[in-house]
């Protein structure tokens, strides 16, 4: 995946970058596979603003996106690789030998012309095969892994993210993921061999308060210089954030904090949390 840099003709352009998206293949989205998707300015079912800074944007439309790969045993082709404005990696467009099209993520060096198949059984460990990982190799990158057998994929699905299968033992398998994580998963949750493509999404660099518009992204204001009844570090005469920590509007940390739920029952699989830059390691309790 190649990055753009362009010359620092305008205060815009000036360190703004660009993706070129090389291996998107198909510029036109599948008919038959689009949703409406509506926007909701980061309001809940209530009316009342959840998510702050949020509003307008460019139209967009809901790719569905086949997680579980529950087509087993059927060889597809793909026809091509999509960008999708959904997410940040890109999507690749199957069919199957009975005609039926689906989208799935597109790992690196999937491109077209490539057949892919899944199945409950043990099948060619490679790029796009999707199996159980009791079924997979050790030593192998993983992604859209599925936490709960017959889910569909939850982890591993944003650009270039993948997991190390590193050990199989008993019904559990060890995945070290990219946040430093090591979990045990079910060796009958299913997965899909390769790394996410768009690898080089996290290089590009907005640039200008445009592109943040057109994501959805409205301007922001700091919680110190709002009033004492808008947020919990607002208030106080002069620049002064008090003695509490940072945190949102509602008062949850924003720094690395604690969040997950104290006593959450998958906490026992969790061999080794990830490590905070702030908090360094995390142990449970």
């Amino acid at each position: 995946m190649a990055i753009r840099i362009y010359k620092k003709t305008t205060n815009g352009r000036r360190n703004a970058s660009v993706n070129l998206y090389s291996e998107v293949t198909k510029k036109r989205p599948e008919k038959s596979l689009l949703v409406k998707k509506t926007k909701n300015g980061g309001r809940n079912h209530h009316g009342k603003i959840t998510v702050q800074s949020r509003g307008g944007g460019a139209k967009q439309r809901y790719r569905r996106i086949d997680f579980k790969r529950s087509k087993d045993d059927v060889q597809a082709t793909v026809i091509g690789v999509e960008y999708d404005p959904n997410r940040s990696c890109n999507i690749a467009l199957l069919e199957y030998a009975d005609g039926e099209r689906r989208y799935i993520i597109a790992p690196v060096k999937l491109t077209d012309g490539d057949t892919v198949v899944s199945s409950s059984q043990k099948v060619e460990p490679k790029v796009g095969n999707n199996m159980p990982i009791g079924m997979i190799p050790a030593g192998l990158n993983l992604h859209n892994i599925e936490l709960v057998a017959g889910r569909g994929g939850q982890i591993c699905r944003s650009a270039g993210s993948s997991a190390r299968l590193t050990n199989k033992e008993g019904q559990w398998a060890t995945l070290v993921f990219p946040s430093g994580e090591i979990r045990r998963v079910s060796l009958d949750c299913r997965a899909t061999i390769g790394q996410v493509g768009n690898t080089d999404h996290n290089r590009v660099v907005i640039g200008k308060a445009g592109r943040a518009r057109h994501m959805g992204r409205r301007p922001h204001t700091r919680g110190v210089a709002k009033n004492h009844h808008d947020h919990p570090l607002g208030g106080g005469d002069g620049r002064s954030k008090g003695n509490r920590a940072p945190q949102s509007a509602t008062g949850v940390p924003s720094k690395g904090g604690r969040t997950r739920q104290r006593g959450k029952a998958s906490n026992k699989l969790i061999i080794r949390r990830r490590v905070s830059k702030r908090y360094g390691q995390i142990k449970l309790k």
